[in-house]
This record gives structure tokens, C-alpha cells and sequence, in this order.
């Protein structure tokens, strides 16, 4: 009978603690709460009951791998704030998840698909992704610029496969995220905001070329973007292991076992499988 009753249509959304209120409301008694409570745990009914908790279920997203530069790449759209309240320039991105290099960028007044759909080509035609037998994935989150008819007629255009944040997660697109955050945490960030869009044209590209060319990123094994992205890291590791290897071979009593780790990182997983593959930490 408790089973039978939490199952109607008029109690399946409910919990106990409402059901049994509302039957007595209606002169009726068939148990307690706790007894609810356990009839339902028992019929593995406690937590998804009727279709509103069903239709709550998030599937995984689609996991893609790179094993070189060019395979798969990551964008989205930063707010650049201005002196002016509510003024703001915007900043469109695009990563190769590969070698976390910023393979393009621009800065607009406004979003508009039309304009990522301009800079995807440009980004293309730069790394020579066309008439290759492989596709490139392309990730993004949901915002409305990314879904755009414009965009997405770009992308099948220059056979780019799409993929997509699921709604309202927001940890699926992280080396566009994580890329963000090295940006608004570089120690010359502007925090009043940028005098105009020349302004702030000026400071991203020279972040762009010191994140590119400079900066040394902890998850390619301190490798800057622009060597992984051409390759050179397994030689230039295989050249700070040997400067290491002399050194203890000098100095023994300074270390304790073998030297730090020179090996390159291998492939890169976007949207790993949790079950088989350990989640990747990227900070910038």
C-alpha cells in the first residue's frame, strides 16, 4: 500500500515528510514517516521517484584525445571590463588543448557569431588545418555566439567537429577556464579596466606572445606552448635531463634517488572517463 500510494501521480515528486501530512489531511493513516522512509529505501526508491528526478540525470559528455598539436582545440568568450560601469570588451580565444598554445585570438566591442566564425577561418588557414585527412574537434561551452547558425555553418564548412560543454556544468571546458584565469591573474592586469579597445587589443597580444613563447606551463612538464606546439619537447626535455644527470654525476651526495622527470606528457584528454582515466588537474 506505501509503495502503491508514493507512486501515484499526485505523490511520486514528494518525499514522506510531505506525503504522509497530506494523507492525513484526507482521514488517512497507513504508517509513519520513518516507515515510508524505510518501504521505499528498501524498493531502491528513495532517492529517484517519478519523472522529474529522472530527467535530472546528466549524461557524460563525449571524451576526445590528442596525441600531437592541431587535433583539438578549446574557445570561449572573456568579459574585459572598462573604466566605465557596465562597459566591456570581449575577448574572443582559441586553445589547442594539445599544446596549450593560443593559437588565436581577437578583441571585440560586442559577441556576435559571425565574428568567431571570421577568427575560427583565420585560426585555420594560420595552423594549416585544411585538406587533412583528420578533423578538428573544437570544444566550447553553450553560450548563444557558440551555437550560432553562422558558427556552426563555418565549422561544417572547414569540417571542424563540434563539441560541447552539457548545460549548466561548468567544469567541461577547463583550458579555456584555466587559460582565463592565468590571463586575469598576470601581475600587470589592468584591475581599473582598459582605456579603449586599442588598449586592450595591445595587452593581449602581448600576453599572447609572453603565455606562447615565455611562460612555462606545469602540466606540459614546464614546456612553453610554442615549443610543444612544434614538437620540440621531447628534445629539449631529453637536453634538461642530461644537465641534470651531469650534475648528480658531480655532486652524487645531492640527491637521494633519480633525477626530476623529463619525459614528455604524451596525449591530452578532454572530458576523460572518470572510471578509466584519472580527472586531469590544469592549472595555468
Amino acid at each position: 500500500m506505501i509503495l502503491t500510494t508514493c507512486n501515484q501521480a499526485e505523490y511520486a515528486h514528494l518525499p514522506p515528510s510531505q506525503i504522509v501530512p497530506s494523507l492525513l489531511d484526507k482521514g488517512i493513516y497507513y504508517a509513519s514517516e520513518s516507515s515510508f522512509y524505510r518501504v521505499l529505501k528498501q524498493a531502491g526508491q528513495l532517492n529517484y521517484r517519478g519523472c522529474t528526478s529522472q530527467s535530472q540525470k546528466r549524461h557524460k559528455p563525449t571524451s576526445f584525445k590528442a596525441i600531437k598539436a592541431n587535433e583539438l582545440s578549446s574557445w570561449d568568450i572573456t568579459y574585459l571590463a572598462s573604466p566605465v560601469k557596465g562597459q566591456y570588451y570581449y575577448l574572443y580565444l582559441f586553445e589547442d588543448i594539445y599544446s596549450r598554445k593560443i593559437v588565436g585570438y581577437e578583441v571585440y566591442e560586442k559577441e556576435c557569431g559571425e565574428l568567431d566564425s571570421q577568427l575560427l577561418q583565420r585560426c585555420m588557414l594560420k595552423e594549416q588545418c585544411f585538406n587533412r585527412p583528420d578533423s578538428l574537434v573544437l570544444h566550447s561551452d553553450n553560450g548563444a555566439p557558440m551555437k550560432s547558425f553562422t558558427l556552426k555553418a563555418k565549422m561544417e564548412e572547414l569540417g571542424i567537429i563540434s563539441s560541447y560543454s552539457r548545460p549548466r556544468v561548468s567544469n567541461d571546458n577547463p583550458y579555456s577556464e584555466s587559460l582565463f584565469k592565468t590571463l586575469k591573474y598576470r601581475g600587470n592586469w589592468p584591475s581599473d579596466g582598459f582605456l579603449s579597445l586599442e588598449d586592450a587589443r595591445d595587452w593581449v597580444h602581448h600576453f599572447a606572445d609572453w603565455y606562447n613563447n615565455e611562460h612555462k606551463h606545469s602540466q606540459i612538464n614546464y614546456m612553453t606552448p610554442a615549443n610543444r606546439h612544434k614538437g620540440l619537447d621531447a628534445e629539449i626535455l631529453t637536453a634538461r635531463k642530461a644537465v641534470l644527470e651531469k650534475a648528480r654525476q658531480l655532486h652524487p651526495l645531492r640527491w637521494s634517488g633519480s633525477v626530476r622527470n623529463c619525459d614528455p606528457i604524451g596525449a591530452v584528454m578532454l572530458n576523460p572517463d572518470i572510471d578509466a582515466v584519472e580527472p586531469l588537474k590544469i592549472p595555468g
